[in-house]
C-alpha cells in the first residue's frame, strides 16, 4: 500500500503542477485558451487524488470525509470548466481568473485543512 500510495501521491502533486503551469503561463497573454498542460494536469490530479482516497481508506488511516468532500467538489468544478471549454479558441478572462483561483483555493484546502 505504501508504494501504491507514494505513487498516487507524486501523480496528484504533478497533475496539480501541470495545471498550475498551464494557467501561468497564459497570465500575461492577452488571449487565452485551455491548453494540453490543463487538460492533462486536471485530469491527472482528479483521477489520481480519487484513487489516493481509496488508497488512504483501504489503509489505517483516518480519512477527513469533510475535506475529500471540499476538494473533490472543487476538482470536479475545474474539471467541468476546463473539458467544456477545450475546443474553444479563447476562454474569457473571469474564466481564466476563476480557474486560477479555485486551483489555488483546492491547494490551499490541501496544506492548510489540517
Amino acid at each position: 500500500m505504501d508504494i501504491a500510495h507514494v505513487v498516487l501521491l507524486v501523480l496528484h502533486i504533478g497533475g496539480i503542477v501541470a495545471l498550475l503551469v498551464g494557467l501561468l503561463v497564459q497570465v500575461r497573454r492577452p488571449e487565452r485558451v485551455v491548453n494540453r498542460l490543463m487538460r492533462d494536469g486536471v485530469g491527472t490530479a482528479f483521477l489520481a487524488g480519487i484513487f489516493l482516497v481509496g488508497v488512504l481508506e483501504a489503509g489505517d488511516e483516518d480519512v477527513d470525509h469533510a475535506k475529500i468532500a471540499v476538494k473533490f467538489a472543487i476538482g470536479l468544478v475545474v474539471l467541468v470548466l476546463v473539458m467544456a471549454n477545450l475546443r474553444k479558441p479563447r476562454i474569457p478572462d473571469g474564466l481564466f481568473w476563476a480557474l486560477l483561483v479555485l486551483v489555488l483555493a483546492n491547494v490551499g484546502v490541501a496544506l492548510l485543512w489540517t
